[in-house]
């Protein structure tokens, strides 16, 4: 059995879709962090960053103590290599999922993160930012576009953990206004996967669908909202304060 700890954001449905497709057993303790749940020192001593999501396997391979992972990155190789599943034990197609996976972790996630926030959640009078970002955003879904117009997956012929990394945050740029008419591999690509079971399974699960208050292009937070997202009891959190 594993405890994700979750909040529906694209970082935790990777998590989720990697859990249904190897039938890993999971609990899923869900966050909401507009309201800060995620702040607590409990949860610190599993995730010191304070982000979601994380995972505790109470089962690791070899057995003994739980295993304790953070960082949506680490957590799809991890369970990738218990599995035995969605990663490539070796060689140019291992080197090239690990490639693509970090890409997003380092590249496309955080931009597109910045891009929503400055669309989403920032005060009026942006526009700097927004148009750093957006560019940003953009030039990255290039090269995601030039990638599968060569190979049906982002790492090769086959779906890896690379492709569940990505796919979820490509859903989210629905809520920018940002459509896929522009991309018509990457468009395939999406619907490819889409209609995996696994995937369908973990976008319909009750308990892992995102709260009506997440979605929506803006987002309107109150102080206590702001101040657990983005402001000073985010900020304390990591401190210990």
């Amino acid at each position: 059995m594993i405890d994700l700890h979750y909040s529906a954001t694209p970082n935790g449905q990777k998590i989720a879709i990697m859990l249904e497709e190897i039938a890993e057993p999971c609990r899923v303790i869900a966050y909401d962090i507009f309201e800060g749940d995620q702040l607590t020192a409990e949860f610190g001593r599993i995730n010191p960053n304070h982000k979601l999501p994380a995972i505790v396997d109470r089962d690791p391979a070899g057995g003994g103590d739980p295993v304790t992972v953070f960082e949506s990155g680490a957590i799809l190789q991890y369970l990738a290599e218990k599995s035995g599943r969605f990663l490539p034990a070796s060689g140019a197609p291992r080197a090239a999922a690990l490639s693509w996976l970090t890409w997003q972790v380092a590249g496309l996630g955080p931009m597109g993160g910045q891009a929503s926030h400055f669309l989403r959640y920032a005060p009026a009078g942006q526009d700097y930012a927004i148009e750093r970002y957006t560019k940003e955003l953009n030039r990255l879904l290039t090269v995601l576009e030039r990638r599968l117009e060569k190979s049906a997956y982002v790492a090769g012929d086959d779906y890896t953990i690379a492709d569940m990394a990505i796919w979820p945050g490509r859903a989210s740029a629905f809520v920018m206004g940002m459509g896929l008419d522009e991309w018509p591999a990457m468009h395939r690509w999406f619907e490819r996967i889409r209609e995996r079971p696994a995937v369908a399974r973990a976008m319909n699960r009750e308990d892992l669908k995102a709260p009506a208050k997440y979605v929506g292009r803006h987002q309107a937070l109150d102080e206590k909202e702001w101040s657990n997202m983005f402001g000073d009891a985010n900020h304390a959190a990591v401190k210990g304060d």
